[in-house]
């Protein structure tokens, strides 16, 4: 029992976490203190420089361990994404399994780390030397993760940095932060080293405490506004980001067009919209606008929302209520700017019935900015140089997706957009786990993706001999 003479210790503020679609209360955490996150980082620093000697095969066995560990715990994860998220369980289900192979690509990858050697008398007058150019820990990376794949894009951070032998602090969205919370727990049953993975919890300011803190690497992935403001507070510290895009999807006279209109819906209104690389602007040609649009309305019609802890729902809710706000106030701006509703743009709570609107104007929100929801948004066109002209324009360049068999239209677009990546006969959301992944502009700072990420997360050294 406290004395009077003993100091009162104000307990950490906590924040809770409800379900968004049904509005449950699922846990609360408590937020980790600036001191206690200046602690944590200063204990991973000590787990870094002992872990930097580690053998690329430890690091594998390590990674394989807690992929085993996902495996086993695959449905206790997904069942934390749908509540905490409001993903659909099919869709949890799926990011626990791309997890696995993220986890798996890591251990795999640390054979790429194997360097090389160059001579140095390529030139006259150059000496009888050979520089050996080796990859070595960075030290200590800051894992910032969103609440959109709040387990594979951890996964995504800590995979290759665990395999290029640094530690890691993990900061998960406080909207969504359970799964990476077990994520963590399940490092210490794989048999991590102490401290070399560790978890704090907070907002804005945590993330900025985090950033300020005597980190070696800045891993961020959430908006471009946060980007900044953490690059800004992390000094000279190295950052790698993905923050967003607004991403095309051009179906042209060729296409197919059911294929594409399945696509459209399954990048666009998986997680509700709010992805990334979703499909936010549909750039369908003139001669095909009313036949993709019929295909797509019918499909549109057919696709099942609701409840995400349904087995039969195929789109849940989007985050909270601010976000489902925001969402509405924008498809109003753009039919007040002459954009025409086909269907859907009804809310009710947090659940958006999957939306389709076209003629939408270019200096509206809903397309002149990023935004995460069900909506796809039409731009009907004729050129293609202008509509490409159109996506360059933006601020985000993360990635676009073309429908097409015609080689000269694909190579206009592949060579032309400005964007991180083109993905043909595609959406823009297709990802593979091991392939470079990010974006220009505001799109953000380097690559995710295991192999290149492993680089990213490592110094190059050389030694001249």
């Amino acid at each position: 029992m406290m004395t009077l003479s003993s100091p009162m210790i104000a307990a950490a503020p906590e924040f809770e976490v409800c379900n968004p679609f049904s509005g449950a209360r699922i846990g609360q955490l408590p937020e980790t203190s600036d001191s206690e996150i200046l602690a944590t980082v200063l204990r991973a620093r000590q787990a870094a420089a002992a872990f930097r000697a580690s053998m690329p095969y430890e690091r594998r066995a390590l990674l394989d361990r807690l992929a085993d560990l996902v495996v086993r715990d695959r449905e206790i994860l997904a069942q934390m994404i749908c509540a905490e998220m409001g993903k659909t369980i099919t869709e949890a289900r799926n990011e626990s399994r791309r997890a696995v192979n993220t986890l798996r690509l890591s251990g795999e990858a640390v054979s790429f780390l194997d360097g090389e050697v160059l001579n140095c008398a390529v030139i006259e007058g150059g000496v009888d030397r050979h520089a050996a150019i080796t990859y070595v820990p960075t030290g200590t990376v800051a894992a910032i993760t969103p609440f959109n794949y709040p387990l594979n894009l951890l996964c995504h951070k800590l995979g290759p940095a665990i395999a290029a032998g640094n530690a890691v602090v993990v900061k998960p969205s406080p909207k969504a932060p359970f799964a990476a919370e077990h994520l963590v727990q399940l490092t210490q049953e794989a048999g991590f080293p102490r401290d070399l993975v560790q978890i704090v919890h907070g907002g804005a300011a945590a993330a900025t405490a985090l950033a300020c803190a005597p980190i070696d690497l800045l891993s961020f992935t959430g908006g471009p506004v946060a980007g900044l403001a953490l690059k800004r507070a992390s000094g000279l510290v190295r950052c790698l980001m993905e923050l967003g895009g607004n991403d095309p999807l051009f179906v042209l006279p060729d296409a197919d067009l059911e294929a594409a209109a399945a696509t459209a819906i399954g990048h666009r209104y998986e997680i509700a919209g709010q992805s990334c690389a979703a499909v936010k602007k549909l750039y369908v040609h003139e001669t095909v606008r009313d036949a993709f649009t019929e295909i797509l309305l019918n499909k549109v019609a057919q696709h099942r929302f609701g409840d995400p802890s349904s087995d039969d729902t195929q789109m849940g809710p989007v985050i909270d209520a601010p976000a489902a706000q925001e969402i509405m106030a924008r498809l109003d701006e753009a039919k007040l700017l002459g954009a025409r509703l086909l269907t859907g743009g009804t809310r009710d709570g947090n659940l958006i019935a999957p939306t389709v609107i076209d003629d939408v104007p270019l200096d509206a929100k809903l397309i002149a900015d990023e935004t995460f929801g069900p909506v796809l948004a039409i731009r009907p066109f004729r050129n293609l140089d202008t509509a490409m002209a159109e996506i360059n324009s933006s601020d985000f360049g993360l990635q676009a997706g073309v429908f097409s068999n015609d080689h000269a239209a694909i190579r206009k677009l592949s060579r032309g957009l400005q964007v991180g990546g083109v993905m043909i006969n595609e959406g823009p959301d297709f990802r593979a786990e091991h392939v470079p992944f990010g974006g220009i502009k505001r799109s953000g700072l380097g690559r995710e993706g295991v192999r290149i990420a492993l680089r990213e997360m490592s110094e190059t050294r050389v030694v001249i001999d």
